[in-house]
């Protein structure tokens, strides 16, 4: 299991990014959600440690990250949003460089493992391809195979869906999911759908803090009877968004679907929508979205 403790982390400019974050995450798929400029990073990195924070604890089963980083290094995978490559190294070679430096010296055992690996994430057909020539979705199928070199007791993935198209997304997703049942993986996204398809567990975070976390299916049942749709025209969204609390706004046939929070009928033309992750989601972020 991993613990995390009263995490802080400010910049030298001043900029806390990171505000006392606490929560566990079991073994199994955890997800992390929150908007750009939450947080999600600078606390992933700080959980691999890439960064050190000001302040806090970090545990990963019997593991004092902050004390004996190396400890965690041994048994970490980690795809972070941006990674790089040697464009015109074959992934063949390029998953051999990095299991020699995951500490595979023998050849034979190294050639099973790289092998192993490709065959997982299926891009044994293209191990001779040069990455430059890789599409995202290979270049992320890459990423996670490189991350589970070692066979890492955690695994840390950051936006690992973000630019690719729905087919690569999902199989992106399958191969995750399939990891997740022996390792407690981390997966960082703004990405609700993400979340709400593949996590057992998950938090939200805002401005550097944990606002909410639990059972994505606990979560929206908090909801049941409180979440409304009403159909309007787009002239009326600043009446309504004075009048009620709107958590949510999407454009549907011309005509703009909004969303809103209330424990009894708001009134005329509103009927009850079914809530879901994202109404979870945007009805968290609400109240910061206003203050701001």
């Amino acid at each position: 299991m991993l613990q995390i403790d009263k995490l802080t982390h400010v910049y030298p400019n001043g900029t806390r990014a990171l505000d006392s974050v606490s929560f566990e995450v079991p073994r199994g798929m955890f997800g992390l959600l929150g908007p750009n400029g939450a947080g999600k990073s600078t606390l992933m990195r700080c959980v691999a440690t890439l960064q050190v924070p000001t302040s806090g604890s970090i545990r990963f089963d019997s593991i004092d990250v902050l004390a004996t980083p190396e400890a965690l290094r041994r048994t970490l995978g980690y795809l972070p949003q941006d990674f790089g490559v040697y464009p015109r190294v074959s992934a063949y070679e390029m998953l051999d460089h990095i299991a020699v430096l995951k500490g595979y010296g023998g050849r034979g055992e190294r050639r099973e493992v790289v092998e192993a690996l490709l065959h997982q994430v299926n891009l044994w057909d293209v191990r001779r391809k040069a990455l430059a020539g890789f599409s995202g979705g290979m270049r992320q199928r890459f990423g996670i195979a490189q991350a589970l070199i070692g066979h890492p007791e955690l695994l840390i993935v950051d936006e690992p869906t973000a630019g690719l198209d729905p087919e690569e997304s999902d199989r992106f997703l399958n191969l995750l999911a399939e990891t997740a049942e022996n390792v407690v993986v981390i997966l960082s996204t703004h990405i609700v759908q993400d979340v709400a398809e593949l996590c057992q567990r998950m938090a939200i975070i805002a401005g550097g803090r944990i606002v909410r976390a639990g059972a994505p299916l606990e979560l929206i049942a908090e909801l049941r009877g409180r979440v409304w749709r009403k159909s309007i025209s787009k002239s009326e969204l600043e009446s309504h968004r004075a009048a009620h609390e709107v958590i949510a706004t999407r454009l549907f046939g011309g005509r703009t679907i909004i969303h809103v929070l209330a424990d009894e009928h708001p009134g005329e033309g509103f009927e009850p929508a079914e809530g879901g992750l994202e109404d979870v989601y945007f009805s968290t972020l609400s109240p910061k979205r206003r203050v701001a």
